[in-house]
C-alpha cells in the first residue's frame, strides 16, 4: 500500500518556516552551479558563433591561436590559388589574408589597461562574415590608417568614438565606424587594413588565411593538397567553427572546474541542511509515522514517502535556483580569453542542458540528504511510535 502525495505535500506546508529556509538553501547551490555552467556555455557560445560551417582557417601547425601563429606570403599566395575556395562575384577567391594583434587601452569604468585584439583584413573579410554588420559610420578605406571597432569595444574602453584616434603600432589611427557581430568574439575586436597595419607592427608575415568554401567535400581536399606540398607542410587547416571551439576549450574548463569546486563546497551546506529538516520531520511525526505502519503501511511505503519528501523539496528548490539564475542572462561582463590573452565581452547563456543538469544535481542532494532521515522512519517500530504520544 502506497503513501498518497497530498500527505507528503500537507506535511511540507505544517513546517512552512523550515521548508522554505531548505529550499532558500538549495535554491542558492543550485543558482551558483547553474551560474557557473552559463557561464562557461556563453564563453562557448560567443567563441564558436564567430565561426561559420562555410568558412575554414590556416594556421601554422602547433600554433594555439592566430597570436602566435606566422603565414608567409608565398603559402598565402598558394593557398588562394587551391581549387575548392569559393569564389565572388568578381571572380576573385572569397579569401582574407589576416594579421592579429594585441594593444594596450584605457577602461571606462576603472581605467585601467587592458588587452584588446586588433585584426587586420582584407576587403574579402565582410563576404566572409556575414554576421558582422555596421552599425554607426562607414567601413575603413583600404589604403588608410582608419579602422572600424566592435560593440563591446566601444562600450567599455576610453576614447573610443567615431572621429577619435587611437595611437598603437607606433601612428594614428582614425575611428570611421561601430560594428556588431551578433553577440560573437569579433564585438571585442579593432578592425582595420591588413596592409597597412603589418608594417605598423613590424609583422611581415600574416597570422591566419581564412576562406570560403565552395562546397562541403572542398574541406578534405585542400587538406590533402597543403599536406603534400613542400611549401605548405607547416601548416594546417580547420573548419573555423572547430577552430573557435578548440579557442574556448581551456577557458570554459577552467571555470567549469572552480565552478564545481565552490558548487561542491556550498551543496555540503544545503545537504545538511535538507537532512536536519527531514530529521526534524521524522522525529515531529513519530505518532504519525506509527499510526502509518499500524494502519498496514510497509516500512519500504514510509521510506519512499519521506524520500519523496526530500526530492521534491530539493527539486523545487532547484527549479527556483535556475529561475534566480536566468536573469542573469541580461548580464554581461568581461574577461581576459586564455586563447589571445586579450579582453572578451560575452553574456551568461542558459541552455536546457544546463536546466536538466542542475535539476538533477538537486535531486541528488536530494536524495543524499532524505536518505537516512527517510530509512529511519522507516525503522521505527510501531509501538514505540505510538507510545511517543
Amino acid at each position: 500500500m502506497k503513501i498518497p502525495l497530498s500527505y507528503t505535500w500537507r506535511s511540507m506546508w505544517t513546517r512552512r518556516l523550515t521548508t522554505i529556509l531548505t529550499l532558500g538553501g538549495i535554491a542558492l547551490v543550485v543558482f551558483v552551479f547553474a551560474a557557473v555552467l552559463m557561464l562557461a556555455h556563453g564563453i562557448e557560445k560567443t567563441l564558436v558563433e564567430t565561426g561559420l560551417d562555410e568558412n575554414a582557417i590556416v594556421i601554422r601547425k602547433s600554433a594555439n591561436g592566430e597570436l602566435v601563429s606566422q603565414i608567409s606570403r608565398e603559402t598565402d599566395d598558394i593557398i588562394k590559388t587551391l581549387p575548392g575556395i569559393a569564389l565572388s562575384p568578381d571572380g576573385k577567391p572569397t579569401c582574407s589574408s589576416e594579421v592579429f594583434v594585441i594593444i594596450n587601452l584605457h577602461k571606462k569604468v576603472s581605467n585601467d589597461m587592458a588587452n584588446v585584439s586588433v585584426r587586420g583584413i582584407s576587403p574579402e573579410a565582410y563576404q566572409l562574415r556575414p554576421q558582422v554588420k555596421l552599425t554607426d559610420g562607414r567601413r575603413f578605406q583600404p589604403g588608410t590608417h582608419e579602422i572600424v571597432i566592435g560593440s563591446n569595444v566601444a562600450k567599455r574602453f576610453i576614447d573610443c568614438g567615431i572621429g577619435k584616434q587611437l595611437k598603437f603600432g607606433g601612428d594614428q589611427w582614425t575611428i570611421v565606424g561601430f560594428f556588431s557581430s551578433e553577440g560573437s568574439a569579433f564585438d571585442s575586436e579593432i578592425w582595420g587594413d591588413v596592409e597597412q597595419l603589418m608594417p605598423a607592427f613590424g609583422r611581415p608575415v600574416f597570422s591566419s588565411v581564412t576562406f570560403r568554401l565552395s562546397n562541403s567535400e572542398a574541406f578534405e581536399s585542400i587538406k590533402a593538397r597543403l599536406a603534400q606540398d613542400p611549401r605548405t607542410q607547416y601548416v594546417e587547416v580547420k573548419h573555423e567553427k572547430q577552430f573557435y571551439l578548440e579557442q574556448s576549450k581551456v577557458m570554459a574548463d577552467f571555470i567549469r572546474m572552480m565552478g564545481l569546486i565552490v558548487t561542491i563546497i556550498f551543496s555540503f551546506g544545503a545537504i545538511i541542511g535538507a537532512m536536519i529538516t527531514m530529521y526534524a520531520a521524522v522525529a515531529n511525526r513519530t505518532v504519525e509515522v506509527g499510526t502509518l505502519r499500524a494502519l498496514g503501511f510497509r516500512r519500504r511505503s514510509v521510506l519512499g514517502a519521506f524520500l519523496v519528501e526530500s526530492i521534491f523539496l530539493s527539486v523545487l528548490g532547484g527549479a527556483a535556483g535556475i529561475a534566480i539564475a536566468s536573469f542573469m542572462s541580461f548580464i554581461s561582463i568581461s574577461t581576459v580569453n586564455f586563447g589571445t590573452f586579450s579582453e572578451l565581452a560575452f553574456g551568461f547563456s542558459l541552455s536546457s542542458d544546463i536546466i536538466v543538469k542542475s535539476l538533477v544535481f538537486s535531486m541528488i542532494m536530494g536524495i543524499v540528504g532524505g536518505f537516512l532521515p527517510a530509512a529511519r522512519a522507516s525503522r521505527l517500530i510501531i509501538v514505540d511510535a505510538l507510545r511517543s504520544s
